[in-house]
């Protein structure tokens, strides 16, 4: 999986690919390894850097990756004991790169098991550096967070960020009640979501899929930023609405819930299989799917469209934990001028006195204020209008914005601005 991450695949596709054979109980303890390593990276990486001659980056890329599994394990994972964690990295690291690098991994490992008392590295005279640190996060994205919101906002969200997304879903089919019965009749706990009415939050270790809930179609899986996304959007009763970026089809079916037709459209064939698989579980109505590229939306104008534009998803670190690490200051350049496109693209099929709803999963001010504001000084004819009250809580409004944040709301970050066109 790590090697895929190199390569640029996703964390989520990777996971899927490289565990097809495993059972539930295996794919969790994976899934514990992989997401909390890459969470605490950044700190694994200063304590093996003490330890390791010359620094981990002299070392090859594989071997450091299997240091840090093995580290992870010593110091995070009480149901690996010590000894199992370091053979089997030492026996990992001599079938892919031979004895040489297999001493090299039974020395360090062994040390910081017999250091773990006294393995907290020093920490940094640079403040920003320390964070960085202390949270596992690139230091220029604690910069530009700092100096957004002050060190102690920041220090917030970089905990917020390292704290295990839950599982949160969505009845369909079904009320509230019947779902939470369903649930507690095979032994799962569940607890309200806050500010998201019907959503339930599952306890820890559920293996979802093999829940009769799940194979009925009596659920969905969406975290309560992008229910609220949704809500916040307040389609017309009965409208026709096309999500143009909709993969994995989450907000579609949220969607549906008030539309009378959503077309639900994605460029990549691939994640249109996926869409109408998750669709077919449902046996969901109201919803058509289409294979078509946002730049170019390949339908008539409708009463409302939303883009769910690709971006940053500073947002999701919790959820994403691979995407801290590869994000590069670059990508708001490139990212942000497909946004600018697809934006475009998108209010050329909203009819007179529709709505065009634009959102991101990103934190970032060039990925979502700036953006409308650009929007709208080039195009007169729209204009932000907020939902009526009591649509969506009064706290993660902002100015006619949606806007929730990790460390303020204990959901995943998103933006949302509702657009319309004048008639």
């Amino acid at each position: 999986m790590l090697a895929d991450l190199r390569a640029g695949q996703l964390l989520d596709g990777a996971f899927e690919k490289r565990t097809l054979a495993l059972d539930a109980r295996d794919r969790r303890w994976v899934q514990e390894l992989v997401w909390g390593m890459l969470r605490s990276r950044g700190r694994l990486d200063a304590i093996l850097a003490d330890r390791v001659r010359g620094g981990i980056a002299k070392i090859d890329v594989d071997v450091a990756d299997l240091l840090r599994l093995g580290t992870y394990q010593l110091l995070s994972m009480g149901s690996v004991p010590p000894y199992a964690a370091i053979g089997q990295m030492v026996q990992l690291t001599k079938q892919r790169h031979g004895i040489g690098a297999s001493k090299l991994a039974n020395a360090v490992l062994r040390r910081i098991d017999r250091e773990r008392a006294t393995i907290e590295p020093a920490t940094p005279s640079d403040a920003l550096e320390a964070l960085a640190q202390q949270y596992s996060h690139p230091r220029w994205v604690v910069q530009r967070w700092s100096e957004r919101w002050g060190m102690e906002e920041t220090r917030a969200l970089l905990d917020a960020n390292n704290a295990a997304a839950s599982i949160v879903v969505r009845p369909y089919g079904v009320v509230r009640e019947q779902l939470e019965a369903m649930l507690d009749g095979a032994g799962v706990e569940t607890h309200e979501v806050p500010r998201v009415a019907d959503s339930l939050r599952l306890a820890t270790g559920v293996a979802l899929t093999e829940l009769g809930a799940f194979k009925q179609g009596a659920l969905y899986v969406q975290d309560p930023a992008a229910t609220l996304v949704v809500q916040y959007a307040h389609v017309a009763e009965g409208s026709t609405v096309a999500d143009l970026c909709a993969a994995p089809g989450s907000k579609a079916l949220e969607l549906s819930r008030r539309a009378g037709l959503v077309l639900a459209a994605d460029r990549n064939m691939t994640r249109v299989d996926r869409m109408m698989n998750g669709f077919g579980r449902l046996d969901a109505e109201r919803l058509h799917v289409l294979v078509a590229d946002a730049r170019h939306p390949a339908i008539t104008p409708v009463e409302a469209v939303l883009v769910d534009v690709p971006c940053t998803g500073t947002g999701t670190f919790r959820r994403h934990p691979d995407a801290r690490w590869r994000l590069q200051v670059s990508d708001f350049a490139v990212l942000g001028a497909l946004q600018k496109q697809i934006l475009r693209a998108a209010a050329t099929v909203v009819k007179p006195g529709g709505l065009l709803i634009y959102s991101t999963c990103s934190l970032e001010l060039e990925e979502n204020d700036e953006q409308v504001q650009q929007f709208l000084a080039a195009h007169p004819e729209f204009t932000l209008e907020a939902p009526a009250p009591g649509v969506v809580p009064d706290d993660v409004l902002d100015g006619g914005y949606l806007r929730v944040l990790p460390h303020r709301h204990g959901f995943d970050g998103a933006f949302a601005a509702r657009l319309r066109r004048s008639a």
